[in-house]
């Protein structure tokens, strides 16, 4: 009986472990290939150093002056604001088709209005913030 117990667990471990070792085969593959393409890459490229190639470029403008320029903040207030409002409107999706599921109508509502009074109060302190104006 208890060889018996041992094989099983031998099997079931050797299955277990033979599923990671096709992961593992899958991602040296991956790594193979990848490396492969680089390799081939810079052997088959021309390489020409001019001074003209050897300029930082940035968005077709020759660089001139310094390095360093000065950025208005809220642009990326902005941008931070359009990403949590976006993220917020993936929880929505979800919440709509659990609120269809019979049986969770009440607690999915009152749970989402608390999400949504949440987010009316963080719109409410970039309100009151002045975040929202464009000056």
């Amino acid at each position: 009986m208890r060889e018996r117990t041992v094989e099983v667990a031998a099997q079931v471990a050797a299955d277990y472990f033979q599923s990671y070792s096709v992961v593992g085969l899958l991602a040296v593959v991956g790594v193979l290939f990848v490396a492969v393409a680089f390799g081939a890459g810079r052997l088959l490229r021309p390489v020409v150093p001019t001074p003209e190639k050897l300029l930082t470029y940035e968005c077709g403008v020759d660089p001139v002056g310094e390095g360093w320029a000065h950025t208005q903040v809220r642009y990326y207030v902005y941008a931070f604001l359009y990403v949590i409002f976006a993220v917020d409107s993936i929880f929505l999706f979800p919440w709509a088709t659990v609120f269809a599921a019979p049986g969770y109508g009440a607690a999915t509502l009152v749970e989402m209005f608390i999400f949504l009074g949440f987010l009316a109060v963080g719109l409410l302190y970039a309100y009151k913030k002045g975040v929202l104006t464009w000056a």
